[in-house]
């Protein structure tokens, strides 16, 4: 048999041909198998997510924003803060005109005025208070002490209006019966009936209201900040003077403010065996602490109402003159 050339040449063109099949065929298997599995991820790895720390600087700022008044009460003349800790239950002074010991009654008041809310004790209280003296021309050195005390007592008295006219030996007359209005059987502490000028009854609404929405502890008691004294008549005053016998200025005023129509004598709470307006030594400090007298020493203000500094439980309203 002869072999041809153009025999050779078809021969050499299968083998190609099929090559090409193999290859292809090749390939598809290869693209169509199964990707190889990655290794497995721990189980910490897959379930504790990554987390970035706060810079250090942040850190301290979040710590020290917690505490800030703890920060500013640690801060000041520690010297001074020791002498007002010694002085503030052993002080022996009459800074109302009778004789006391200790200075810690009038802290919640010394405490707003100076612009403090730290413990008298503490060097923060001191440094507000240094502070206060330099801007009454005092010896700036954060200690109180009688002198001090008087200087504020008389910054307070003077914002009472019957105190500024008592200055000038002025006894207001009162106002027509006519001119009062009478609270509601509720208002008064225990029932009791009471008159206020108008303007003076609707504040201290408004003021109770406050301190009601203000304070849990204050709406706790029924009986917080409603009125036991409001107007009282010159010729009730003097038939108690009579018949206590201590119208000395103090306790009973010969010329009360009450007989203004702007005065009121306020529920702030009373100790143990003590009346709401005993003026025993231990019923004021008692009040002094209670949640309504420091509410009205911080707010108070805001409705038109001042301390009278010896009576926690004694405000007047300074919404119209006496």
């Amino acid at each position: 048999m002869r072999f041809k050339p153009s025999d050779a040449l078809r021969f050499l063109a299968g083998l190609a041909i099929a090559a090409l099949i193999l290859g292809f065929v090749a390939l598809r298997v290869t693209s169509c198998a199964p990707a190889p599995k990655p290794p497995p991820i721990a189980a910490a790895a897959r379930t504790t997510p990554t987390v970035t720390p706060a810079p250090a600087a942040a850190t301290a700022t979040i710590a020290s924003s917690a505490a800030p008044r703890a920060a500013s009460c640690g801060a000041g003349p520690a010297a001074a803060a020791q002498v007002n800790q010694a002085s503030l239950q052993t002080l022996a002074w009459a800074p109302m005109g009778r004789a006391e010991t200790g200075w810690e009654i009038y802290t919640p008041l010394i405490g707003h005025e100076i612009g403090s809310s730290c413990g008298p004790d503490s060097p923060g209280f001191a440094a507000a208070l240094a502070a206060w003296e330099k801007g009454q021309d005092l010896p700036a050195d954060g200690i109180m002490s009688a002198a001090v005390f008087g200087r504020i007592k008389g910054v307070v008295q003077m914002r009472r209006p019957f105190v500024r006219l008592s200055a000038q030996r002025i006894c207001p007359n009162p106002p027509a019966t006519a001119a009062l209005a009478p609270a509601a059987a509720t208002e008064g502490y225990a029932g009791k009936a009471i008159q206020l000028r108008p303007g003076a009854l609707a504040a201290w609404r408004r003021m109770a209201a406050a301190a009601r929405a203000e304070d849990a502890a204050v709406a706790a008691d029924p009986r917080s900040l409603t009125i036991f004294s409001g107007f009282r008549s010159p010729a009730d005053d003097d038939a108690r003077c009579a018949r206590e016998h201590n119208c000395n200025g103090v306790v009973r005023a010969t010329c009360s403010a009450h007989r203004t129509g702007l005065a009121v004598d306020l529920y702030v709470g009373q100790a143990p065996g003590f009346g709401p307006d005993s003026s025993a030594a231990a019923n004021r400090l008692f009040m002094s602490r209670t949640p309504a007298y420091r509410w009205l020493v911080a707010n108070a203000d805001r409705f038109g109402f001042v301390p009278y500094p010896f009576e926690p439980w004694h405000w007047e309203w300074t919404g119209e003159a006496p």
